[in-house]
């Protein structure tokens, strides 16, 4: 468990400015990315539905943040995907991924359109190839938040994200959203999964241009 300090004001001194150089295991995502074997598991009136999706996703270093003395380094990321031959955004995704080197944590931050968001975490190594976040209902932590009619009628219970660095120099991710949908029997899981090629290279973060 990691001990919060007496101090809770005053922030670290000689912070690094070069976001790039601080990612830790998050580096290796920094740029801009698309992928187009995505395949997605969601529910429908019918059932469940599998399709494939093409997807771009732009992450792009943040100056350094502090809470007191706390200090974060991050990547702002937006995801579009499409289905084949289906020009309008199917999904849209914005948020941060942090990274926490004091404690070795990863945090992602997730906000849909929809009107629903999330915080998840999970602990990793500076060097780590693969690592694990996960947000569960009801935390004061690391969360899920929705609408009414969500919690309603397609309530997320918990939110599960891995992600795999490749040694081609892609990278890969699995999500898992438990749902309870109204007036279904079982939990469904709503799952995704993409892997990702590099398309540009990421924009140095203000500072660190300065």
């Amino acid at each position: 468990m990691y001990e919060f300090p007496v101090d809770i004001f005053t922030e670290p001194a000689d912070v690094d400015a070069d976001t790039l150089r601080n990612l830790g295991p998050l580096r290796r995502m920094a740029g801009i990315w698309e992928g187009a074997k995505g395949l997605e598991a969601h529910p429908t009136l019918d059932g469940m539905q599998r399709e494939s999706f093409s997807e771009r996703i732009e992450l792009q270093p943040i100056d350094p943040q502090t809470n007191g003395p706390q200090l974060l380094y991050g990547l702002h990321y937006a995801i579009r995907a499409v289905r084949p031959g289906a020009p309008e955004t199917f999904h849209h995704q914005t948020g941060y991924w942090l990274w926490e080197p004091a404690t070795g944590t990863v945090i992602q931050t997730v906000t849909v359109p929809r009107a629903q968001i999330a915080m998840a975490a999970g602990r990793a190594r500076a060097d780590a190839v693969r690592f694990e976040l996960k947000a569960d209902r009801g935390s004061l932590t690391y969360g899920i938040c929705a609408t009414p009619f969500l919690e309603y009628a397609f309530r997320t219970d918990s939110y599960r994200i891995a992600i795999a660095f490749n040694p081609d120099g892609t990278w890969s991710y699995e999500q898992d959203l438990v749902l309870l949908v109204r007036g279904w029997p079982e939990p469904f899981h709503h799952t995704g999964s993409n892997t990702l090629a590099k398309v540009a290279d990421p924009t140095p973060n203000p500072l660190a241009r300065r």
